[in-house]
């Protein structure tokens, strides 16, 4: 039932504003919640990420250290293994 106001037409009663307030404080509280909620979130993903990236850079690096002390060690085996992989390698994307 709405309230009128013999100036002004039809009013909004109190209570429907304390509502409507009520209302939009939740929703900005829900939406701190979430983007804390986010960020935390995110931080988590951004630290697993630095980590596995860490992994892997390790892995590369000690790669090529085993790659130069083979090759040092046995240079002819080496040059061959290299022709042979190029020579597959030109006659697969030859096709």
């Amino acid at each position: 039932m709405a309230y009128e106001n013999p100036m002004q037409g039809p009013a909004v009663p109190p209570q429907a504003t304390e509502d409507t307030n009520r209302g939009a404080t939740h929703a900005r509280k829900v939406m701190e919640d979430l983007g804390s909620a986010a960020d935390v979130t995110a931080d988590e993903y951004r630290h697993r990420a630095q980590g596995a990236w860490e992994d892997t850079l390790h892995s590369v690096r000690s790669f090529q250290d085993h790659s130069k002390q083979y090759v040092r060690k046995n240079p002819t085996k080496a040059v061959f293994t290299a022709l042979g992989i190029g020579f597959v390698l030109g006659l697969i994307f030859r096709r």
